[in-house]
């Protein structure tokens, strides 16, 4: 498929020359990275917008001095330049035809710090989550929190003039920016400062000089046409130069030219670094939900909640609390907040230093509830952890929204406009009728303390949704002027809203925009097409899926049907799975689930993505390869599909850790995708000799069981080993894995001393049963004397059953297939009778809750999912029914350090853990957090994955490792994470099991 932008830049070729020279040249002259290549230009085609467009490359600076150079080397090729942070523009901000210029990697540096004065200067790649950690020891922090916070930029921010949920108590980022270095246009370099610091004649002062004569000349239209809403961030800020402006941007009435250049977009210079104006972290928060019966009710009394003072007041719709609680991460938050079945519920926060002032606060909020007529309507939250349990749903408002399945999808294009709170009801009620009138639903969430709901009606953009996306704008707007609002109260202009510039502020402020945009960039270089001169919002040749989108046939190896459905928009009712038409059978749109948000660059906690906290690399990242695999499934990287170069490339460095799959709030599960490519590249290609080994392990393991002997003697001659490892490119600082006898080969049935009722099958894995067989005896040893009679997964004849995982990290689904029906056939008796299947290796047990139920073998996968558990996981059970009694002495360690592996995390085992390790006393146990030990099975085995396999484990896991003192235990149930831990830090970590046995009494 040709691109619009590739067929312009054909079109333009004689006049620039060639791509390929430009790409040379800046590979010569600068220090970070260029991409030219098609999936990494795919890769930055997109944004959390509708909309798609080819850039002409990517750049990502190293330094200062390569913003400089790529930007001079950009002019002389008379190429445009398109600044870009994290990539979570909702409005197609930063997508373009254009050598996007990605800051977040390397320029994201705090330059200067001043305390006494709460300021701070920092470049644009900067995440404003790592601003605030910094911050936080120093008792300060930047208060403009946008829900994307892990992710977004500080840079991006000052391009959108982003808000956040708390702008009522602190403002918009326009409010909070006191200075900008940034290079124009030219290449010169200014400095943007209140204008009367301006006083060295540079370029800044002219053009200060310039627009103040323009602001002068359009007073009245400025007084007359910028909305009077605290959330407006259309066109540029002329407003700044007038003083009888009702909402001045600078509370102290100072003109500051900064100010300008937030919200422009990156269209009128190139930000080198900010100077923040911070603020005191509050002591405390206290938040009161307030459930209310009807939508309408919850709009029309935020009028009154706000005059509390509070420092935010955020809406949650039905829509967003039900797909919460479909949500396993959310579910148990999300109820906590709920009194019945509510509509919708805002959460109000009031923040302080006085923990009784803010009581106090509750409580008249409670009051005015009571006198509104909604007695008993108020959840009152004071502790800490539950807040910022529930403020984490609400960031993650719009994924949540967009994990509904189906090709209709909430879709951002009037979602932030902003209307006085007195009419905030009317106005809502009345656009909830524009979308009944046009067959849908809208879905509601943010911020009611400043009249900006963001609302996305559900269209389905690969069909008639670019027509009913129209039509709804315009009489949306109309309703905007109505009520005198703004159209666009936060999320900026970009490409869906900047035709609307025009609209809201009228022809001669229009006029006056592009005369300030010719003298910041007369040649039309820095991010065209925004906020001036912009294309329709239903221009389908920007869109992500025009009408010539289509999926290359496939037939995947596993199930995905659950995403091919039809959703009634209106009911929410879905088809059934399968039956919406997609070539794929579902995979693509499963693929397509990836909003482009972003969720998954955090760095803070949890475990997504390893790779990308390694590199850096948007290759690496979630995103990356779903936006991969997505412009492979639809044939924009060649014929090969899945079976693409680019595609084994992306997902090199995925090690499966399943991260996504819980942390990604429209569950993109690239665990498994990487399942489908792997398939895919192997019809093609032969399986390595190291894949090979991989893969068949469950086959020669007993054999290889009775040579453990030669393994070691191998190892003890250094040259021998490394030329082993070389041939089968193992990593030579790896040693050669060591059989051991069979558990398994010896096993008998073993009875505990408690009635017959009590059973249990251990399923001793490969890794435990081959490898360490002790974890596979110290649980038998605790199962028993919990009183259970223990069965084992072998069989008379054959050799023990598998999970086949090892067969699926290597794209042989067939054999994993076969090893999956072979368990079945075995466990079904067992799980008839309702004994529970329990297992010691994480990667393999959950196998069975995941995997197995998309293989096609129907309701006995399911039966078997829902009887498996991990070792932990069945204790813990068993003793909340009051069937455990195990009896556990105290150990010569006081404290426990728990390493959790990555599949725990994604099913949400982890608890247990911790829990059956407090059944020991005097141990304190403390849960590391870590994303992946960076094993991951065969993958830090690997020659060419072994330095980023270790990158990964320095991260968390290994430093705090070393940092352990001697006599203290260390836990991990993975095998790879024992491993790794031994290798990196030269400790012995310990299975659950074992140091139960341990504390056996």
């Amino acid at each position: 498929m040709t691109s619009f932008t590739e067929q312009k830049l054909k079109a333009r070729s004689a006049q620039v020359g060639l791509v390929s020279d430009l790409a040379a040249r800046l590979q010569r002259e600068i220090a970070g990275d260029v991409f030219f290549d098609n999936a990494s230009r795919g890769r930055y085609s997109t944004d959390a917008s509708i909309y798609q467009v080819m850039p002409v490359g990517v750049v990502i600076p190293r330094h200062q001095q390569d913003l400089q150079i790529a930007l001079d080397i950009a002019r002389d090729a008379k190429i445009p330049v398109l600044a870009r942070g994290g990539g979570t523009s909702q409005c197609g901000q930063t997508v373009g035809e254009a050598i996007v210029l990605d800051t977040s990697r390397w320029l994201n540096q705090i330059a200067d710090f001043d305390k006494e004065q709460m300021t701070v200067v920092v470049e644009p790649g900067l995440v404003l989550d790592d601003l605030n950690r910094w911050l936080k020891p120093h008792g300060l922090w930047f208060p403009v929190d946008v829900s994307t916070a892990a992710q977004c930029t500080i840079g991006g921010m000052a391009g959108n003039n982003s808000c956040g949920s708390r702008s009522i108590r602190y403002g918009n980022m326009v409010h909070n920016v006191l200075s900008i270095d940034a290079l124009l246009a030219d290449g010169s370099q200014g400095h943007f400062d209140y204008i009367q610091n301006l006083s060295d004649g540079g370029r800044a002062q002219s053009i200060a000089q310039q627009v103040q004569k323009i602001a002068s000349r359009e007073d009245a239209n400025i007084l007359e046409n910028f909305p009077k809403v605290l959330r407006r961030v259309g066109g540029y800020n002329l407003d700044i130069f007038n003083c009888q402006n009702p909402l001045p941007y600078d509370r102290d009435g100072r003109i500051n030219l900064a100010h300008l250049l937030i919200g422009s977009e990156g269209t009128l210079a190139l930000t080198q670094r900010i100077k923040l104006k911070l603020a005191t972290l509050p002591k405390q928060k206290v938040l009161g939900v307030v459930n209310f019966p009807t939508f309408y009710q919850a709009m029309d009394m935020t009028q009154h909640i706000v005059k509390l003072e509070p420092t935010a007041v955020e809406l949650v719709d039905r829509t967003m609390i039900d797909l919460s609680l479909e949500n396993p991460a959310f579910r148990p938050v999300i109820e906590k907040s709920l009194i019945g079945a509510p509509k919708a519920i805002l959460l109000v926060e009031f923040a302080g230093d006085n923990m009784e002032e803010l009581h106090q606060q509750l409580s008249g909020l409670n009051e005015l509830m009571g006198d509104l007529g909604l007695p008993g309507s108020v959840v009152d939250m004071v502790n800490g952890a539950e807040q910022t349990a529930l403020w984490n749903v609400r960031k993650a408002g719009l994924n949540i929204m967009m994990s509904m399945k189906g090709d209709g999808k909430p879709v951002s294009f009037i979602e932030d406009c902003a209307v006085p709170l007195d009419g905030l009801a009317e106005y809502t009620d009345k656009l909830t009728q524009v979308f009944h009138k046009y067959g849908t639903e809208g879905t509601w969430y943010a911020h009611a303390s400043v009249g900006t709901l963001h609302v996305r009606p559900i269209l389905d953009m690969r069909r008639d949704g670019g027509e009913k996306m129209r039509a709804i704008a315009e009489e949306a707007s109309a309703l905007v002027r109505e009520y005198k609002g703004a159209f666009s109260g936060e999320h900026g202009d970009g490409i869906c809203r900047g035709e609307w510039v025009a609209w809201q502020f009228g022809p001669q402020l229009n006029a006056a925009f592009k005369e300030i945009k010719q003298i910041f960039d007369p040649e039309n270089l820095l991010n065209p097409g925004k906020i001036v001169d912009t294309p329709r919002m239903d221009d389908q040749n920007y869109f992500r899926f025009r009408k010539d989108y289509q999926a290359i046939p496939v037939k995947p190896a596993l199930d995905w049907s659950g995403w091919d459905v039809l959703r009634d928009p209106l009911t929410g009712e879905q088809s059934e799975p399968g039956s919406g038409g997609d070539p794929t059978s579902g995979l693509i749109k499963a693929v397509e689930m990836c909003n482009n948000n972003g969720h998954c660059r955090k760095f803070d906690a949890g475990t997504m993505c390893p790779s990308f906290r390694a590199t850096r690399n948007e290759q690496h990242l979630t995103r990356g390869r779903a936006n991969t695999l997505r412009l492979a499934l639809s044939g924009q990287l060649g014929p090969e599909g899945l079976a693409s170069e680019d595609v084994k490339e992306a997902l090199d460095l995925c090690v499966s850790c399943k991260g996504c799959k819980r942390e990604c709030p429209t569950g993109v599960d690239m665990a498994k995708m990487k399942i489908e490519a792997r398939v895919a590249w192997s019809k093609t290609h032969s399986l390595p000799l190291r894949e090979r080994l991989v893969g068949e392990m469950p086959q020669y393991a007993p054999y290889a069981s009775y040579f453990s002997g030669l393994v070691s003697a191998v190892e003890r001659v250094p040259a021998v080993a490394d030329w082993v490892k070389k041939c089968l490119g193992l990593a030579t600082q790896r040693a050669l894995p060591s059989f051991q006898r069979s558990f398994l080969d010896n096993a008998i049935e073993a009875q505990g001393n408690a009635t017959q009722s009590k059973e249990v099958l251990l399923f001793v894995d490969t890794f435990n049963n081959y490898f360490e067989p002790a974890n596979a005896e110290a649980a038998l040893r605790v199962l028993v004397a919990g009183g259970y009679k223990v069965y084992f997964n072998k069989t008379a004849r054959e050799r023990p059953l598998c999970c086949g995982r090892t067969y699926l990290a290597s794209g042989q689904v067939d054999k994993a297939k076969a090893e999956a029906k072979r368990t079945l056939d075995y466990l079904m008796p067992f799980v008839e009778r309702g004994v529970s299947i329990v297992g010691l290796e994480p990667s393999c047990l959950l196998t069975m809750r995941d995997e197995f139920l998309h293989y096609g073998y129907g309701e006995q996968a399911k039966a078997l999912a829902n009887a498996s558990l991990l070792f932990e996981e069945f204790l813990a059970r068993e003793h909340d029914a009051g069937r455990l009694d195990l009896k556990l002495k105290a150990l010569g360690a006081s404290r426990a350090l728990l390493h959790g592996h990555c599949h725990q995390k994604a099913f949400d085992a982890m608890r247990p853990v911790e829990q059956v390790l407090r059944w020991i006393p005097e141990l304190k146990v403390e849960t590391i957090e870590t994303s992946c030990c960076g094993m991951a099975g065969s993958f830090g085995y690997e020659s060419e994955h072994y330095e980023v396999s270790m990158q990964m484990a320095e991260m968390k896991l290994l430093p705090a490792v070393r940092q352990a003192q001697a006599e203290d235990l260390l836990i991990a149930d993975g095998t790879s994470c024992r491993h790794q831990i031994h290798d990196g830090a030269s400790r012995t970590a310990l299975h659950v099991a074992r140091v139960l046995e341990l504390a056996l009494a």
